[in-house]
């Protein structure tokens, strides 16, 4: 099983033969206004992504499947509703359903539980997109598990900050693999509305026999936590072994009963 991270969020995750895009944000640098009340002006993203033209369409045509967490542009915006084939199997929550299929895309599943797709098995879970009036505001967001017969199960937790939900998904699923979005992005106003130091820690004390995965890092111009301060925490704690942080274009291996 294969993650490669494309940059932030967007990464390719491959299992069971099948080849999934995750969280599709195709934007070239600087393409996109600035998050708004983030204490900078920068546009977003803040650099583009690691491969040429010509790779990325190469790329593009090896997808059996994309996956969408959630609508928000820095997972899901215009340059991929532009790029991708319209009659790629996709699947996001229910309650993104209509507005993909408004963009022209003719494949939909909407995962209300859990289902079978792409001959995977997809769980969908909870998260809260930051604490309080903030997460309130941010939306509704949600996580995905796959699983396949033979394979490690993946835990693609999206937009959360540690929460009851991902305890419980945790516990429940015991997945073997976790990516979580760090980054801590935040605004002038209200906490973090994805994860710190102190959610990452939260998900290794809960997790101890996962394969954490870190990403969602310095793409957005209101993170606030880089990867070069996630790994000195990390390293300050004696932990810094059991998180992965992949640069962008980076491809992290998994294998069965490795550690």
């Amino acid at each position: 099983m294969e993650i490669e991270l494309l940059r932030h969020a967007t990464l390719i995750l491959r299992m069971a033969g099948r080849t999934i895009l995750v969280d599709p944000m195709l934007s070239a640098a600087g393409a996109m206004d600035p998050v708004a009340n983030a204490g900078n002006d920068r546009r977003v993203p803040l650099t583009d992504l690691p491969l040429t033209e010509a790779a990325l369409d190469a790329l593009l045509g090896t997808l059996d499947g994309v996956l969408v967490t959630h609508q928000h542009r820095d997972h899901w915006d215009q340059a991929a509703r532009d790029r991708l084939r319209c009659d790629l199997p996709l699947a996001c929550p229910p309650v993104d359903a209509d507005a993909v299929r408004a963009a022209g895309f003719t494949a939909v599943t909407p995962v209300e539980d859990r289902c079978e797709w792409l001959r995977l098995e997809v769980i969908r879970t909870g998260g809260e997109h930051g604490r309080g009036k903030i997460g309130e505001r941010m939306g509704p967001v949600s996580g995905f598990v796959f699983r396949a017969p033979e394979e490690l199960s993946v835990y693609v937790a999206g937009d959360t900050v540690w929460c009851p939900a991902v305890a419980r998904t945790l516990a429940t699923e015991r997945p073997d693999v976790v990516v979580v979005n760090a980054g801590a992005a935040q605004f002038l106003t209200g906490g973090p509305i994805t994860m710190d130091v102190p959610d990452v820690r939260a998900v290794m004390d809960a997790a101890p026999w996962a394969r954490l995965v870190a990403v969602h890092f310095e793409i957005w111009n209101h993170c606030q936590l880089s990867r070069v301060a996630l790994k000195q925490a990390l390293a300050n704690a004696g932990v810094a072994g059991r998180v992965m942080i992949p640069a962008d274009g980076e491809v992290l291996r998994f294998v069965p009963g490795a550690t």
